[in-house]
């Protein structure tokens, strides 16, 4: 009867199988590869998404770019003549926005709001856009334009 003891099997027992199984030495960059993908793919889609939500054709003009250190609060004015505060996507009515204004603004009278109004936008509901800001407390609002270049590439794909 043959028992085999550790020291007669191949590779010599717990010596053998400890040699066999040497630790690897190089860097697996499989896992690194894969979660800087998946980070991208996230920054990709969110990216578009952190600018305002409700897309605008901006009017375009000559100028110097706005430097914005602090989050300002924007009021948007779309083709159809829907108001929107902020990055919100739903819409409100004058009084609604009048009310909110009111209800954010602390120094309202010092901060500036900015404007960005759809360049197709009827004058007369710019105009009582703009006064349901001055009526919600904000004397103070900048216009927001797109870049000229930009209006004359779109005028050329038309």
């Amino acid at each position: 009867m043959g028992v085999s003891s550790p020291s007669s099997r191949p590779g010599g027992g717990r010596r053998g199988r400890a040699r066999r199984h040497t630790p690897m030495h190089e860097i697996n960059v499989t896992p690194f590869v894969d979660v800087m993908l998946v980070l991208l793919i996230i920054f990709m889609v969110t990216a578009p998404l952190l600018l305002s939500g409700v897309p605008v054709d901006l009017p375009s003009v000559r100028g110097q770019s706005l430097n914005v250190n602090q989050e300002q609060l924007t009021v948007t004015l779309d083709r159809e003549g829907r108001v929107y505060l902020g990055s919100s996507e739903e819409p409100l009515e004058l009084d609604q926005l009048v009310q909110k204004l009111k209800a954010i603004g602390k120094n309202a009278e010092e901060q500036t709001i900015l404007f960005r109004g759809d360049r197709l936008a009827q004058y007369g509901r710019v105009s009582e856009v703009l006064n349901a800001v001055i009526q919600g407390g904000y004397k103070k609002f900048t216009f927001v334009s797109g870049p000229e270049e930009i209006r004359k590439e779109t005028q050329k794909a038309k």
